[in-house]
Order: structure tokens, then sequence, then C-alpha cells
């Protein structure tokens, strides 16, 4: 009976039993202790685990390796790490369920590297270890993010012959997922014999979080195809992927594929649901979405104030805010950085201290660095930099690349070249291989006409081997997502993408349009230089979506990079000439863009 009810996860009912069975005067067996134990660790009963202690003790079993090992992994659940690795000490012939036992409570202890410390004793000690405990240790690897760790572990399994063991497999494509090493998991994931649902999910996610949407698209498109039913852990990846894509129609009809009222109750899968119509332009279908959902926890709000405040619908997100109070939600850091942004977005600076300067003595929210790199950005923009390098320099902790990117890009927008300088000599010593952190010094130096100085710095990217990340954008028509670089005429319809953008050149340039050459980067004439910016990207995109799509219908482009000034000013007016919305999201923000205006403010 008392296994069965441990079996069944029926925890306190098995201590009930095992007390039952004491004021019957029954003395309990080394199959017994075992059970009870499990039950006590599962309950956190720590009182009852050391009394059944002492009576191990008193009985003689505390030599047996099974009830010793239950008792490490007791005290190892309840917190008691010491006590546990004393009573792991003293087993004779630890077996690897024992070894396992202090690696899991190493790993719930937040001591990852223990853990993995522990696991390479193992193997020392010749013990072979079992699918659980290879799980286990990978799953540490992971959360440190060691991807050295975790390749010799995968050789070990190899050499061992444990790859076609789903658990450990699947653990193996999660650690390469998380270290962002897509190649691999690819490769453990096709070399799998068999996949289940959690394996195509850790694929799909991982390709969704890795900023690859498109092949996770393509993956659950193969999923789809072996007639395998989405979870809703799988649908969170491939509305993850529409989102970042900006696939409005994949998004709706990928969703479609849910049913409605676990969309409508689920919050993980809400808060997807309104990501994905937030980064495609949509904020009345996300506030539907919000409005329509049961259960609307503090990640459902804060998905929303983000989404307005992304969208640039500012009074909205503050207002949401006072009805999260008024529902007596505890605002968390994630709340502050939606309210932040939004203050950014509007050039709000008053209201942004006013918040930032509330998180700790109103809210008992400490300021993370993401709030100060908020204050950055926000402060840069507003041409308040002495104020943003001033904050820097307060932090509690040691800014990061993102901090001192904000203020190098307010540094951009107001042409501070001096404090770019020293700013970027920071971000190099962060992020030595940042290519971003070169471009935009030497976009500085570009728009000044330093053309000597901008070509030092490109000088010293080759030196470095240092490769500009190329601009890529996409575009959904018909539900499909097409991709185009930089001067691209692979696409099947080039010859009228370009027809296209000659028409609108001709058009803007008699409105009195003048290409922006500044954001070119090199020293060449002047023609060659609107030549240049007439493919970029977006504008390909652009022009693919004018000729593939229904007059009044809106556009939308997703861009990997900063839309560049010259591209910004000239969709204003293509919006204008054509009649046509065109909603643009770079990596920094929307653009939103219809008859010649555009709702973005403080562009750089």
């Amino acid at each position: 009976m008392i296994r069965g009810f441990v079996s069944n996860e029926c925890f306190q009912q098995a201590i009930e039993f095992y007390n039952y069975m004491r004021m019957d005067r029954f003395f309990p067996n080394n199959f017994t202790f075992p059970f009870v134990l499990k039950a006590c660790a599962r309950q956190l009963d720590f009182q009852l685990g050391v009394k059944i202690h002492t009576l191990i003790v008193k009985a003689g079993f505390d030599y047996d390796v099974f009830v010793k090992t239950s008792l490490l992994s007791f005290y190892a659940k309840c917190g008691y790490m010491e006590d546990a690795l004393k009573v792991f000490d003293d087993i004779p012939d630890k077996n690897a369920v024992s070894w396992t036992a202090v690696i899991s409570g190493y790993i719930s202890d937040g001591k990852f590297r223990e853990a993995i410390d522990m696991f390479s004793r193992l193997l020392e000690m010749g013990v072979r270890p079992d699918g659980f405990s290879l799980v286990k240790v990978l799953y540490a690897c992971s959360k440190l993010g060691d991807l050295n760790s975790g390749e010799w572990i995968d050789r070990y399994i190899k050499k061992a012959g444990m790859g076609r063991n789903i658990f450990v497999a699947t653990a193996l494509v999660d650690l390469y997922v998380k270290c962002g090493n897509m190649e691999k998991a690819c490769c453990v994931f096709d070399e799998m014999p068999e996949k289940d649902i959690v394996s195509w999910t850790t694929m799909i996610q991982g390709y969704a979080s890795n900023g690859l949407p498109k092949e996770a698209l393509d993956l659950f498109f193969k999923m789809q195809r072996e007639n395998l039913k989405p979870d809703r852990y799988v649908m969170v990846g491939v509305l993850s992927a529409c989102a970042r894509l900006g696939a409005l129609e994949l998004g709706e009809w990928a969703s479609n594929l849910m049913d409605g009222n676990e969309l409508l109750s689920n919050p993980v899968l809400g808060t997807a649901l309104i990501d994905m119509y937030t980064k495609c332009g949509s904020m009345a279908q996300a506030w539907e979405v919000f409005r329509g959902m049961k259960d609307k926890d503090r990640v459902v709000w804060n998905a929303v104030i983000s989404g307005f405040a992304m969208n640039g619908h500012v009074k909205a997100a503050l207002g949401i805010f006072g009805q999260v109070e008024k529902c007596g939600i505890q605002p968390d850091e994630n709340t502050f950085v939606g309210l932040l942004c939004a203050c950014t977005h509007a050039g709000l600076v008053d209201e942004g201290r006013k918040f930032f300067n509330s998180m700790s003595t109103v809210y008992c929210v400490s300021p993370t660095i993401e709030h100060y790199g908020c204050m950055v950005d926000l402060l840069g923009r507003s041409d308040l930099l002495d104020e943003a390098h001033r904050l820097i320099k307060s932090m509690p902790m040691e800014p990061n690349a993102i901090v001192w990117g904000a203020l190098l890009g307010g540094c951009r927008l107001h042409k501070n070249t001096v404090l770019a300088e020293h700013v970027l000599k920071q971000l190099i010593a962060l992020e030595p291989w940042n290519s971003g952190n070169y471009v935009l010094l030497s976009n500085i130096y570009s728009a000044n006409r330093k053309w000597d100085d901008a070509a030092k710095i490109r000088s010293t990217m080759n030196q470095r081997g240092i490769q500009k990340i190329p601009g890529c954008s996409w575009i959904e028509v018909d539900g499909v997502v097409h991709e185009f670089h930089v001067g691209d005429k692979l696409h099947p319809l080039s010859e009228k993408i370009y027809a296209k953008l000659d028409e609108l050149a001709k058009k803007m340039k008699a409105a009195g349009f003048v290409p922006t050459t500044d954001y070119v980067l090199f020293d060449i004439d002047e023609e060659e230089k609107e030549h240049f910016l007439g493919c970029h990207s977006e504008k390909l995109a652009l022009a693919f979506g004018l000729v593939s799509t229904a007059p009044k219908e809106a556009i939308r482009i997703v861009k990997n990079l900063r839309i560049c000034g010259d591209c910004h000013e000239a969709i204003k007016l293509i919006s204008k000439i054509t009649g046509r919305d065109v909603v643009v999201r770079d990596n920094n923000r929307f653009h939103c863009f219809s008859d010649g205006s555009c709702s973005c403010k403080d562009f750089w």
C-alpha cells in the first residue's frame, strides 16, 4: 500500500499508512524505508525523515545500499547537502543511483558546477552512469552554458553507445540549443532513431530563440508532415518564430491549430499569441486576445503593456499599468521594462525618471541592468548624454554591452563623436568581435564626413577578421515568408521588384526626395552611393510587397538590423506616393508609415 501510494504520487497518504503501520506495532524493513523516505522528501517532511534515519540505524539497515541511497536522496531534496554528503561517504558500495542522487541534490541547490565535478568523479571511479544521471548532468551544463563540458559528455555518450536513448539525446539537443549551437543540436536531432514531441519542441523553440525563425517554421511543417500533433509548447515556439518574422497570416493559421479555449485559458499560450500580434503591429487583435483571456496573470499584463509600448501607444501602456495596480497585482521587473520602453518611445524623460525611482522606493523592486539600459536609452535619445553617462558610472553593477550600446546609439543620434569613441573602447573590451560596435562608430564618422577615421575603423575590422552582419529583411505574402538581402537578385520576381524600385525612384525624385548618402560608409562618389542605398533589403522587400499584394493591403516588413536613415525617409515618402500603410520592425523598434508620416519618434 505504501509503495502504491508513492508510485501514484499520493505522498501524504503514504506517510499516514506508515504511521498506521507503526501504531499496529509492525516494524518497517529495508523495502519499507526507501518508499517512506521518498514520500518524506517529496513532502519536505524533514522531522519524520530524521526520525526514520534514527530507526534505520537502530535496526541495522544503515549499510543497505538502497536504504542508504534513499536517505542520501532525502537529505539532498530537503536542501541539506552536507548531511547528504556524509551519508554518501558512508556508503561502502556506491552505485550509479547513489552518485545520481548527489548530482541531483547539487542541481536542486543551484550548484551546477559541483554537479558536473561529481559526474566527473563518477567516471573516474569506473561507475557506468545510467540515462537519468546523464540527463541530469547535461541539464547542469545547459544551466551554466558550459559547452566544453557538454561536448566531452557528448563524446562519452557516443563511446558508451547511449546516444539512442531518447531522453539522453533530447537532453543533448537541449544543451546545444541553450548554448546557441544549433548546428550540433540539429546533428543530434537528425541522428535520433525515434523522436517524441519533447524533441521536436526543443528544436523548434531552439531555432526560434536563437534567431533562426524560418528554420523553426520549416521544422514545424516537417513535423506536421509526419502527422505529429503539436502541443502548447510547440505552439509557443511557432508563434515566437512568426512574431520574429512579422508573419501575421502564418501566426493566425498556427493559432487556429489549437483549441480556442485552451489558447484563452493557458497564460503561456495566450502570452505568446499576444506577443505575436504585437510584434506584427496588430494591437487591436492583441487587445482582443487579452480581453478574452480567462486567467490574466502578471506575465499576461506585462505582455500587453510591452506590446502597446512597442507599437508607440504610450498612453494605453501607462493606462494599463494603472489597471494592474487597481487589480492588486504587484508589478515586477518586466513590468517596469515595458513602462520605461514606453517612455523611451515617446521621449517622456520626467515620467521615465519617476518610474525608475519608484521601483525601489514604492514597489520594492530593485532595478536590474535592463532598467538601467532603458534609462540610458531614454536619456541618450533626449540628448542628455552627460546624465546618461553619469547614470552608468553610478550603477551598482558592472555595465554590460547593452547599456554601453544604448549610450553609443545616443551619441550617433546627436553626433557626439568624442563620447562615442570613449564608449566604443568599453564595448570593444566587452565584445571585441562584435561588428556592430565598429559599424556604428564608422556610421558616426561617415555622417560627419570623417572618411579617414571611418577607413581606420574598417581597417581594424579587416585586421581582426571581423565581418559585418549582413542586412536581411523578411516579408510575408499569402502565408509564405520571403527573405531579401542587400542587392538581392535571386528572387523569382526580381525583374518586377527592380522595375518597381526604378518607378518609385522617379516619382520620389519628382517629389523632391534626395537620398541621404551620409548613411553609406564608403568614401565613393554620390551617384554610386545612391545606387547602393537603392537596393537595401527593406526597400527590396517593400517593392516585392507592392507588386504582390492588393492595393489597400498593409505591408509588414521585419529587418534583422536597424533600418538606415535613408530607407526610413524613403519608405515614409513611398507610403504617401502609393497610399499604402507600411509597418517596418527592425532590431530597435517599430516604424509605422502611413500617408507620408511615421508614428515612431526620435529615430536613430
